[in-house]
């Protein structure tokens, strides 16, 4: 592996790259040439993302945090450099797009680094940790004009593209109300931090791992924990305030995702929590969160609300009017409309209710193209993805208001996406942004 480059060496390139009005590729591909991909992060669900992002590309790079999951990486890769830090990884001349598959931590500063440079990026949900970040990130991307993806590959479905067109076509009349849920956390939530500590095993460079969160030390799996995973790494992380973004955030940017879209929603205008506080270390293990949107020529009123539940909560039963002895799906969407009800599973196919009613219904499927293979076409010039940044950061940019909201249970917070503000109460504020550990800033998201 190459040494080690300084963090001051990596923010001085980086800086430098802005200076440039756009990003203009080195040269126009042709329709078979091959894109130079780079994967940050190649295990679990990074491991489906390269595989699916690089069919018929080229692999020239791979980074892990973790060696075994690099050497396994490597076995699947085998011209691919391999790297224990994606800042020596992006110093290399030759890669064209980076897939970000990390901890939400370090998706931002990641993505950042690699779209000043000039690179595209495919990044998985949620594309930031925090409301600051994605709003940045939007703006990078336009300024660099990289193409860019976020890795909710729903949007792109049959059971989606299908659930916005019986929508916006009427069927159920204007949408008076919504609701979603998850039967997230899969993961520890509402636990403190662990009292045992030691050293990180020499296959994991625990320091990489905490990137721009502040240092902690490292603790292993406790006897009999579920497949030998640590409170932290891997997976578990997600249950982490100052690593991940809890069931909300994980999966907010599926479930909320045909929501927003169907519905043209702008971004909302008040959050409230009905669920526990945080504890300080760790998302609480269940929440019901509100959310009040502007109508628009999709809804009945001049306000949608739209609610999310998680950790075993979901919506009355009766709302989705549904036959006898059918429940609701462990995780969906239900859009409550003027003329009926529909319903939908995510990764699913939605459907009309009452069934009475609806029965002479056809309902339609569309189809759309593959959701890597829209980013890879257009990195190389062709077509506009549909989770770009442009639509997957304002998105990102609402699931996340859903993770300050937690903090303050009870309280609508006021919101002003145009200055990034809580008007009602001030000391939400500082959830929307938060600083890096120091010599880990990035250029664009430290401010």
């Amino acid at each position: 592996m190459p040494r080690s480059t300084t963090r001051r060496t990596f923010l001085k390139t980086s800086a430098a790259s802005l200076v440039a009005p756009c990003f203009v590729p080195a040269h126009a591909f042709g329709a078979n040439e091959r894109l130079n991909i780079a994967a940050v992060g190649v295990g679990g669900k990074g491991k489906v993302d390269i595989a699916n992002a690089a069919r018929g590309q080229n692999v020239v790079a791979i980074c892990d945090v973790d060696a075994r999951t690099l050497a396994k990486a490597s076995r699947a890769y085998p011209k691919a450099k391999a790297y224990h830090d994606w800042r020596v990884m992006l110093e290399q001349k030759n890669i064209d797009a980076v897939t970000v598959s990390t901890p939400d931590h370090m998706h931002a500063p990641i993505a950042v680094s690699a779209m000043q440079l000039g690179k595209h990026v495919y990044v998985q949900k949620p594309v930031a940790h925090t409301v600051y970040e994605a709003r940045q990130m939007r703006r990078i991307a336009a300024e660099r004009k990289v193409a860019t993806q976020m890795g909710n590959q729903h949007h792109s479905g049959t059971g989606y593209l299908t659930l916005v067109e019986l929508i916006r076509s009427g069927a159920i009349g204007k949408v008076k109300e919504a609701h979603t849920w998850s039967n997230r956390p899969i993961w520890p939530q509402g636990i403190e931090r662990p009292a045992s500590t030691g050293p990180a095993p020499d296959h994991l460079h625990w320091d990489l791992w905490l990137g721009v969160a502040k240092k902690r030390p490292f603790a292993g799996p406790a006897a009999g924990s579920k497949r030998g995973r640590g409170p932290y790494h891997p997976f578990n992380w997600r249950g982490w305030l100052e690593f991940g973004v809890g069931a909300l955030g994980d999966m907010g940017c599926h479930i909320i995702d045909p929501v927003v879209w169907s519905c043209a929603l702008a971004p909302a205008r008040r959050v409230w929590s009905d669920g526990p506080a945080p504890n300080g270390e760790t998302f609480p293990k269940w929440g019901i969160i509100h959310y009040e949107f502007a109508g628009t020529k999709y809804t009945a009123g001049d306000t949608l609300q739209v609610t999310w539940y998680d950790g075993g909560k979901r919506p009355p039963r009766e709302l989705a009017q549904l036959p006898a002895g059918k429940s609701l799906p462990s995780n969906g969407s239900l859009f409550v409309g003027e003329k009926g009800v529909l319903l939908c599973p995510h990764g699913g196919h939605p459907s009309l209710l009452p069934e009475e009613t609806f029965k002479d219904h056809e309902v339609a499927r569309k189809k759309g193209k593959g959701h890597y293979a829209q980013w890879v076409d257009a990195c190389k010039g062709a077509g506009t993805p549909t989770s770009n940044f442009d639509y997957s950061g304002p998105l990102t940019e609402t699931v996340l208001l859903g993770t300050i909201a937690i903090r303050f249970p009870g309280q609508k917070l006021e919101w002003d996406s145009r200055s990034l503000t809580v008007t009602n109460v001030k000391e939400a504020n500082q959830y929307v942004h938060h600083g890096y550990r120091a010599g880990w800033e990035v250029e664009g998201l430290s401010g």
